[in-house]
Order: C-alpha cells, then structure tokens, then sequence
C-alpha cells in the first residue's frame, strides 16, 4: 500500500517541469543509451549514505529506542531528486527507440519507392527501341496496318453490297418468271359476260362476231399479248380498239363506253383495255367482238373455236 508520503512525493514528481536536456531531439541512440545508463547509475550511487531503501537492521543490532528485537521496519524513503532525470531520461529512450523504428521503416519504405521509380523504364525501353523515331516508325505501322484494314472491310462491305444487290435483282426476274410462267396465253374478253349473239347470219346480214353482253363499264380485257393498232370511233362501232397478236390474228372490241390504251401500246393478256359500252349500232350494253385471222384485212372467223383452242370457253 503507497504511504502518504509517497504519493505526496509521486506528485511532487508529475508536477516539476522537465528539463530542457530531457526534451531535445534524440538523433543518437547510442549515445542516449549510454546517457541512460550514466544516469542511472548515478542515480542509484547519489543515495546518502545510511538511507538504503528497505534497509532492516541484523538481529540483535542495537536501535533506535523503543525498537523491538531489531524488526522495526524504517518509513520507505522516496527516490531522491537526482534519480528521476535519470527516469525521464530511460522513458525518452523507449519512446526514441520506437520512433526511430518507425522513421526507419518510413525510410526504407522511401527508400524502396526511390529505387522503384529509378528503375521504372519505358515500353520502348522494354522492347530494346531507343529514341522517339522508333515509336514514330510503330505508329506509322500501325496506322498503315489499320488504314489497311479499313480498306479491306470498306471492299467486303461494296462486294456485299454489290452481291445482295445481284440477289435482289435475281430475285425480282424470278419472280417476273414466276408471274410470267402463271399467266395465261388467252383469256375471255369480258369476266362473266353472256353470250347473246352468235357469228354467222343475222336479219338478213352476215354477223363477223360475237356479242358479250354485260353491265354497262365493265372492264374489257386484251384476249392475247398484242400491240394496239387502232383505238377510236369506227363506223357502226361507236368506238373500237384493234390489237394485233404474235401470230398475226387481229381481236377488234367495239362499243365501248371508253377506251383506255392507245395506238402503238404493247398489252398483255388480260391487260384491261377498255369498259363497255352501248355506242354505235347496239340494242343494249355489250362487246362485239371479232377474229381477223392473218391481219387487219384477214378473214374473218367464228371467235369461239379460236378461243377454244387457247383454253377459253364460254
């Protein structure tokens, strides 16, 4: 247990300001180690003489009076003044010591960093090239190998577009070809007509076609491929269209309400041509039609055979 007095002289102690000697820089821990060990030596011989710390008298010695059998414990003596430079001194050097470790590990760590970036290179370094004239070259190369490589990608997107163009364009002919294939060599002039009159003689005069009557502009059709000849008014027609086909027959359509191709026009079969009509000599809307065989001034035929045997039948 700590007596008064020690505590009292513990105080005593914290409150004296250090010496300056015991604040300085510790730049030399060999020499503060040797410090130390004076100061502590020192310390412990500054002692008065006859004031040991826990010092007991031997048995049967003779005492102060009133002692008992020389067991009288002495009153514990605080540690002289001299003593605690010499502590404050050792507390320094612990707290040097730990600092120069940390000083020393910045340092290394300093060290190593210096030496680090001393030895960092460049890539042209690396690669044995010396001089920006050798980077220079490599990226002229490099520009080359991608100007290069640019080229051949803009010449593979032209052959690819050049390749889907043909593929469109082949696709488009096959399906003409198609469309051509299905379409038919001959066809009824007018869809759904009814035949009202036959070729031959009638009242007395020779009929030169047929009559296929229907509503009034109902759409006439081209019976075959054929240019137009003629398309107009005709006498007892009204208005008449005269196409001539591949093998030389002219189809004549008349009556027609109006006409809707012109001389010199190519028409396919089924190509509308016309809607019908009930101009000229006629009793009622319809188509007169005709087949001249050879030509405009060939002979003229009974058309339902000729359409029979282009697979039309009415």
């Amino acid at each position: 247990m700590v007596t008064a007095t020690a505590a009292a002289a513990r105080a005593a102690g914290r409150g004296r300001p250090r010496p300056a000697e015991e604040l300085a820089e510790v730049t030399d821990l060999a020499g503060l180690t040797g410090q130390a060990e004076a100061a502590a030596l020192a310390g412990i011989e500054g002692l008065p003489e006859g004031r040991t710390a826990h010092a007991r008298p031997a048995p049967g010695s003779g005492g102060a009076p009133g002692a008992r059998h020389g067991l009288r414990r002495r009153r514990p003596v605080p540690p002289p003044a001299s003593r605690r430079p010499a502590m404050y001194l050792a507390a320094a050097l612990v707290g040097a010591v730990g600092l120069g470790l940390v000083t020393t590990d910045d340092r290394v760590a300093q060290a190593d960093s210096t030496e680090a970036g001393s030895h960092s290179v460049s890539v042209a370094q690396e690669l044995g090239l010396d001089g920006g004239s050798q980077a220079a070259a490599i990226e002229s190369d490099a520009a080359a190998r991608l100007g290069e490589m640019t080229a051949s990608r803009t010449a593979r997107e032209a052959e690819q577009a050049a390749a889907a163009q043909v593929q469109a364009e082949a696709d488009r002919l096959a399906a003409e070809a198609a469309a051509e294939a299905a379409r038919p060599d001959a066809v009824l002039p007018v869809a759904g007509a009814r035949l009202t009159s036959g070729f031959g003689l009638r009242w007395g005069t020779m009929h030169s076609g047929i009559d296929l009557a229907a509503p009034m502009r109902t759409p006439e059709y081209a019976a075959m491929d054929g240019i137009v000849l003629e398309a107009g008014p005709a006498s007892g027609y009204g208005l008449a269209v005269y196409l001539q086909h591949e093998n030389g027959d002219v189809t004549v359509y008349g009556h027609m309400d109006e006409i809707l191709v012109q001389p010199g026009q190519v028409v396919r079969a089924g190509d509308t041509i016309a809607l019908l009509g009930n101009r000229g000599q006629s009793t009622g809307p319809h188509l007169h039609f005709e087949v001249h065989v050879g030509g405009l001034n060939g002979q003229k035929i009974d058309p339902l055979p000729w359409l029979r045997e282009r697979g039309v039948a009415i």
